[in-house]
């Protein structure tokens, strides 16, 4: 366990350990204090139940009534146009329009009923990509701030050892920004500072109104027409300079290690040890065909491609796929960027016919290849968004010429599957109409420590601040009855 983790458990007493406060009066570094303390928690000997977690939000906020919380009963105008089908699992129903799923509901579980209090856009990134409800202080909804609560992805890097010396968390395919150019909060370190951002592989630079999954979904909410439209999913350039040769490259890192064996004691506290992570890190990128291998997608094997679809979301969750193969700890997906799951209007055909197709096919792929390769057990997978959608159906006539529904942070369904969880289960109920919990409510924090407890994060552990002070990561309790 202890090559898996950014702390160590040396052997002392529990006593001793609890005396770690003073231990800067003994000349240790911080590095000898941050084991000290973690040896001093009860419950540092819980052991993951994951390697890697894959979390694959869908920015615009899904809904719940039109996906995995159906309500057939419900009048007309909070039912909507689609029916419910079986699924593998005697009792559980989902959409129609979701059929692959349906076949693998022994591999997936869902939680019907996460809720917060927020129905802002903003805000709701913040509080379901960070896994906190309470509001930072300072906050703005027009831009992400130093001040900001952490992300799940910089706290899983920041607490996981990396493996194979990859980064320990990665996003991908994009960085979630607003059609206006506004970057939406949550995504970032926050608090903990910048070098602590988790890693933005970014595959499709955002920078026109399209949505979906393109090029074969892409589509506008609004059906405007000569909308700019997105043509390229490209790995990043992971090739060296002109000139420079792996063996050349040897050489330079060879000479950066003779430099970096003359640095002084002061120089080795945490900030330069995350320098030298991030620089194997990218000597990895660089150097390590399987790590390349991971990012070309677009070249992968015609009959793969095909599985997951060959649009953005497909090759995302392929891409996914082979990162926690390559040693990833966290992956976060962001299928679909400029809200591009905000179906204030023409929900149902946009839903029918461009959103749900290409995630069907991409996410089962996902869990056949995770459950074939033995690898889904040790890699648990999370779907949500920033909140779910009202229970009554609206209509915008100035902007839409279809209904759909509006922001609605009440309820919202969440999706779960391997890492130990347990197929085939319900946790929690809506009531009649898919607006509220009735039954076993879930938190943002609760869905943030099932993410940090199955990857092996002690319930005690802390990340620390440039002042070394220490800040909480669990502010809530694994979600019980997944595993």
């Amino acid at each position: 366990m202890t090559g898996r983790f950014n702390w160590k458990h040396p052997a002392v007493g529990r006593r001793t350990a609890l005396q770690a406060g003073a231990i800067g009066l003994l000349g240790l570094g911080t590095n000898h204090l941050h084991a000290l303390r973690a040896a001093a928690a009860p419950g540092h000997e819980k052991y993951a139940s994951a390697k890697s977690v894959i979390y694959i939000f869908l920015s615009g906020g899904l809904a719940q009534q039109d996906s995995f919380d159906l309500k057939p009963a419900a009048p007309d105008n909070i039912r909507g146009e689609f029916n419910p089908i079986a699924t593998k699992t005697p009792g559980l129903e989902i959409c129609e329009h979701l059929p692959l799923l349906a076949q693998r509901s022994h591999l997936w579980s869902l939680c019907r009923s996460l809720t917060h209090p927020s129905n802002d856009h903003s805000l709701g990134h913040h509080i379901m990509l960070t896994g906190r409800t309470d509001m930072p202080v300072g906050f703005n909804p027009n831009q992400p701030r130093p001040q900001d609560w952490p992300s799940l992805a910089s706290v899983a890097g920041d607490l996981t050892r990396p493996r194979h010396n990859l980064p320990p968390a990665v996003v991908l395919p994009d960085r979630l920004v607003h059609y206006s150019g506004r970057v939406l909060p949550g995504q970032f370190a926050g608090i903990m500072g910048a070098r602590r951002d988790p890693w933005f592989i970014e595959l499709s630079p955002f920078s026109s109104l399209g949505y979906g999954a393109y090029p074969e979904y892409e589509f506008d909410h609004q059906e405007r027409l000569n909308m700019p439209r997105r043509s390229k999913f490209e790995a990043p350039n992971l090739s060296l300079p002109e000139g420079v040769s792996f063996g050349r490259l040897d050489r330079r890192v060879d000479l950066v290690n003779l430099i970096d064996q003359q640095r002084t004691q002061l120089d080795r506290v945490a900030s330069t040890k995350a320098f030298d992570r991030n620089r194997q890190s990218v000597l990895s990128l660089l150097t390590d065909a399987k790590v390349r291998q991971a990012f070309d997608v677009t070249k992968a094997e015609p009959a793969d491609q095909d599985r997951y679809g060959r649009n953005s979301f497909g090759w995302s969750l392929l891409m996914s796929k082979r990162l926690v193969q390559a040693g990833v700890n966290m992956v976060q997906v962001n299928l679909g960027n400029n809200e591009t799951w905000d179906t204030h209007g023409e929900a149902f055909p946009h839903l029918k016919d461009k959103l749900f197709p290409p995630t069907d096919r991409a996410l089962s792929a996902l869990l056949d290849d995770l459950s074939e390769s033995g690898m889904l057990e040790s890699t648990l997978i999370v779907m949500a968004g920033e909140f779910g959608r009202t229970p009554k159906i609206t209509h915008l006539p100035q902007h839409y010429k279809l209904p759909g529904r509006d922001h609605w942070g009440a309820v919202q369904t969440v999706f779960f599957a391997g890492g130990g969880v347990k197929g085939g289960r319900v946790i929690g109920t809506s009531d009649k109409i898919g607006g509220y919990p009735v039954n076993d409510p879930q938190t943002p924090e609760n869905m943030a420590a099932t993410i940090y407890s199955s990857l092996g994060i002690p319930d005690t552990a802390a990340w620390h601040d440039d002042l070394d002070r220490p800040h909480h990561i669990y502010h809530g309790e694994p979600i019980r009855g997944l595993t």
